[in-house]
């Protein structure tokens, strides 16, 4: 079977390049959050294993949070609280080291869910000031601090929910020195199978219907929670806002259809106007940190791509996927410009840091998936490179602070962003004319940090992502590809494309 002609001619031209650019450390502050307009406040008990034995710990958490959001806003809470209410047989360890005070941070886990959609993120460093320790009776430690934002994909009843609590408990003599052990760090689990939603919040599609999606059924138990979801872009005028939700369902539908047909084989033709050709562009952006609840600029990021390494037509499935590379392009290094950032280090510190993003292993790697029995040819692009994050010429309040000169993640870490888009009419992302490309990564702790002591403890608590999801939200925007083939064109020489937030 040979190439459908009528797909033939309206194939449009399938180029791929991407802004596989990530980042991490979000170093500059100011992330844009959505406004607030009311306070949520749950209590949730708490098992918290002491080395005594456990302890019933009381916690209540509160935030202010808004009632209602749009799909891709992001949402701050703000005036976050975690009150942990600790019993004097919990309290009695820190008696026996002659404690007089006692002062605690609290990182807890908030697990956000929207439809079948969960990713836990994490409330971390919220600090309890120092209190006298009682004698009699047990304390109440009430720790505060900014937290990150969120943002959900999907449209529909949206909850944040409180689970797992760490403490990290500091007890001072009468005189204000350190008790010997001075920390006790304690575990804390839901005391039930009971789940407490701190807020509800309706999350409505920002560019369709303003009614939420019903809720869906509950997931079975022990089902594997899934990455989070990279929000998708506002789709450009012209775009279906579902078309980057029908691009998998229609595929399943021609497949589907195929199987009931028994069509027989359906060969792969590979047709001879289909060659590598080189191609440069430039992205710009943002991402933000979610430790740091942050957003960094991030670019211009200079790529070097290489079109159409494998095209595959399946006249069959009516699909055409096209698989390119790129490569990053600074100075003659495979890396994005280095950027100057200044963030607060747990909320009070300023420092200064120059990062860099430097590409490892093979090229980046973009795939596109169209599908090409409807008429506006929906289309699915992803881009995933291998990043590794360099920090140098770092300043702590003005004094600087020798890291050496292998400051970094102690691993590569990937980086996928997605983009949608349809050819006809032509809207949203297209690999040729560009776009806005979105995903999140995971920051990998680091190594390497410090001449004479060891700072990559510091490093990994600001800055690394917790656990292995991916948890940094990054939108990049690419400009239209300048093509070999036709360097006088109105896309020659590669423009460089203004970041959107």
């Amino acid at each position: 079977m040979t190439v459908d002609a009528r797909a033939a001619a309206r194939r449009p031209l399938h180029l791929a390049v991407g802004g596989a650019l990530v980042v991490a450390t979000a170093l500059i502050p100011g992330a844009e959050s959505v406004a607030a307009d009311r306070t949520a406040e749950v209590t949730v008990p708490y098992t918290c294993t002491f080395p005594s034995g456990p302890e019933r710990a009381d916690v209540v958490i509160s935030a202010v949070l808004p009632a209602s959001a749009t799909t891709g806003e992001e949402i701050h809470p703000g005036d976050v609280s975690v009150e942990v209410g600790l019993e004097q047989s919990a309290l009695g360890r820190f008696t026996g080291l002659e404690a007089a005070t006692l002062e605690a941070t609290a990182d807890l886990t908030v697990r956000n869910t929207v439809g079948e959609h969960t990713a836990d993120a994490s409330w971390q460093g919220l600090q309890a000031p120092g209190m006298p320790l009682p004698t009699e009776g047990g304390a109440v430690l009430a720790a505060t601090g900014d937290v990150p934002t969120v943002a959900f994909g999907s449209p529909g009843p949206a909850t944040l929910a409180p689970a797992g609590l760490t403490l990290t408990l500091a007890s001072f003599t009468e005189d204000g020195a350190p008790t010997t052990p001075p920390e006790l760090t304690v575990a804390c689990e839901p005391a039930d199978d009971e789940e407490r939603p701190l807020a509800r919040i309706t999350v409505r599609d920002s560019a369709g219907p303003t009614a939420p999606a019903p809720p869906p059924d509950d997931p079975a138990p022990g089902k594997e929670t899934p990455e989070p979801p990279a929000p998708p872009a506002p789709p450009a005028p012209g775009l279906d806002p579902g078309a980057h939700r029908k691009i998998e369902d229609l595929t399943d539908e021609r497949l589907e259809a195929l199987d009931e047909e028994n069509p027989g084989s359906c060969p792969i033709e590979i047709p001879p106007e289909w060659v590598m050709t080189t191609a440069e562009t430039y992205a710009a952006g943002y991402a933000n940190a979610a430790k740091l609840d942050g957003a960094a600029a991030l670019g211009p990021a200079f790529m070097k791509v290489v079109l159409n390494k494998r095209y595959i037509n399946d006249s069959c499935a009516s699909t055409v996927d096209v698989t390119s590379e790129v490569e990053f392009d600074h100075e003659g290094k495979r890396q994005l410009p280095p950027t100057k950032a200044t963030f607060l280090s747990y909320g009070f510190m300023p420092t200064t840091a120059t990062m860099v993003l430097e590409q490892v292993g093979p090229p980046a790697v973009v795939r596109t998936h169209t599908v090409t029995n409807t008429p506006t040819y929906p289309e699915e692009s992803t881009v995933t490179a291998q990043l590794s994050l360099r920090l140098y010429d770092v300043e702590v309040n003005g004094v600087p602070l020798d890291v050496g000169p292998d400051c970094r993640t102690e691993r590569p870490f990937e980086q996928v962003l997605k983009g949608y888009g349809q050819s006809y009419p032509p809207a949203g992302y297209l690999v040729a004319t560009g776009g806005n490309l979105t995903g999140y990564a995971h920051i990998p702790p680091f190594k390497g940090c410090g001449v004479g002591e060891n700072l990559d403890p510091l490093f990994t608590s600001a800055i690394s992502s917790v656990g292995k999801k991916p948890d940094n939200y990054t939108k990049m925007r690419q400009a239209p590809l300048c093509v070999a083939t036709n360097p006088d064109g109105p896309d020659c020489p590669p423009k460089v494309p203004k970041p959107q937030k």
